[in-house]
């Protein structure tokens, strides 16, 4: 911030924190909401009306903050391979955690009778304790640990469908979008962004429950895997996103340049 006039704009993602210094600047800010992480932030947020926000998702939006565009996350293709034939596993992966319905995904895949691969950080060590690793005695359902870029390629191969119950709406959700980028669709919860990210019977399928979650398996033959790459082509890579955050830049200068001739 010390050297804010050295430049035309500054592009905040680091949260509330930056907002701060508005006060003592002149340089016009920026600033990606990437989710709220307390409540009690809002207020920060809220008093700083007369900055530039963008969201990254339309569902990801507090109704009284004044948002110039929804910029979706974009992602890089190089390290996701498309493979037109699927796996014959589910896969589940993403930080483990209530949340994000890890304990669903074990449930779907026990009712369907299918093997589930799941990958990911701990981020609740009880609940992995309580309500994962009791059922990884059975060998249908197995856990992975972390993967990094190279090893979530792998993982995706072994894809016939990613489950991905979330319990909370979804702020983008990344893992969908990388996993359609491999040619996997999807089974959502039809919470938050889910229902912007996948087109649903299209490039998977946006459900309520465990029931139709198992019922969206069985019909995730119907999924052209092609138009689950071409949907992230078109809507979530890296250059889509600079696309979209070029634009508000240019819509930011232009209200700029108007402020200033007033």
């Amino acid at each position: 911030m010390e050297r804010a006039d050295e430049f035309d704009l500054i592009h905040n993602n680091f949260d509330y924190l930056p907002l701060t210094y508005l006060p003592f600047i002149k340089t016009p800010m920026l600033t990606t909401i990437h989710g709220f992480s307390d409540p009690d932030i809002l207020r920060v947020y809220h008093d700083h009306k007369d900055t530039y926000y963008a969201s990254i998702s339309n569902s990801d939006r507090n109704k009284d903050l004044p948002y110039l565009a929804t910029v979706y996350n974009g992602i890089d293709l190089s390290n996701l391979t498309f493979r037109e034939t699927p796996g014959d596993k589910l896969v589940h992966y993403g930080r483990i955690h209530n949340d994000k319905g890890t304990h669903l995904a074990i449930e779907v895949a026990k009712k369907y009778g299918m093997d589930l691969l799941i990958a990911g950080i701990i981020q609740d060590q009880s609940y992995f304790d309580n309500l994962v690793k009791p059922h990884l005695n059975d060998s249908s359902i197995q856990y992975i640990g972390p993967v990094n870029p190279v090893q979530r390629d792998a993982l995706l191969k072994e894809a016939y469908t990613v489950i991905h119950l979330n319990l909370i709406p979804e702020r983008f959700g990344l893992v969908m979008a990388e996993s359609m980028a491999a040619g996997v669709p999807v089974i959502a919860m039809d919470l938050g962004s889910c229902r912007e990210v996948i087109s649903d019977g299209q490039t998977g399928y946006l459900v309520n429950n465990v029931e139709e979650a198992v019922e969206a398996v069985g019909k995730i033959d119907k999924i052209d895997r092609k138009k689950c790459r071409q949907h992230v082509e078109k809507n979530f890579t890296i250059d889509c996103m600079v696309r979209g955050y070029e634009k508000v830049y240019e819509e930011i200068f232009r209200r700029e340049e108007q402020k200033n001739k007033k």
